[in-house]
């Protein structure tokens, strides 16, 4: 082992030391916390919205109406931007997913946040003359940003020290 390796091989164990040592852990599926019961309202019928709902049981959040956090969702606005030229090839596209969310506490009336508004974006390329192709990649892309989205909004309700 050389001198360069051992080097690299030390940094890299003292970095992971001290990060575990102040309580520093990589996220993943175990690093939210539980969140209250939330009642879902807005548009309830979105991708986004079917996604959270899904996701929020899988955590073990409670779903219902009449709960003592009110999560209101507005309705999902996708963007298609198209990148590059007018050519006939293959064209890039831009797509944006966001949605409004406002979240309340229900027994204060208080707003912990109004009206914010959160998105997800991604970038697909696509061939205009097969149609059948295109369709189908612009709907699974809007399914993956549908799931990044509720990813996002449940990463939001988990900074709100007042659910803890």
């Amino acid at each position: 082992m050389n001198r360069r390796t051992f080097l690299t091989t030390s940094i890299a164990a003292s970095a992971a030391v001290l990060l575990s040592g102040c309580g520093f852990r990589l996220r993943g599926r175990d690093s939210l916390p539980t969140l209250p019961t939330l009642a879902l309202e807005g548009d309830n019928n979105s991708a986004v919205a079917q996604q959270l709902t899904t996701r929020l049981r899988q955590l073990g959040t409670q779903v219902e109406p009449g709960a003592p956090w009110r999560v209101t969702l507005g309705t999902p606005s996708l963007v298609d931007r198209r990148l590059g030229g007018d050519g006939r090839a293959s064209r890039e596209h831009e797509l944006t997913l966001s949605i409004s969310l406002s979240v309340q506490e229900r027994a204060s009336n208080a707003y912990h946040i109004n009206n914010a508004t959160l998105s997800s974006s991604s970038r697909i390329r696509v061939n205009d003359d097969d149609l059948l192709n295109r369709e189908s990649l612009f709907a699974e892309a809007e399914q993956t940003l549908a799931r990044e989205l509720s990813q996002r909004i449940i990463e939001r309700l988990a900074n709100i020290e007042a659910m803890q």
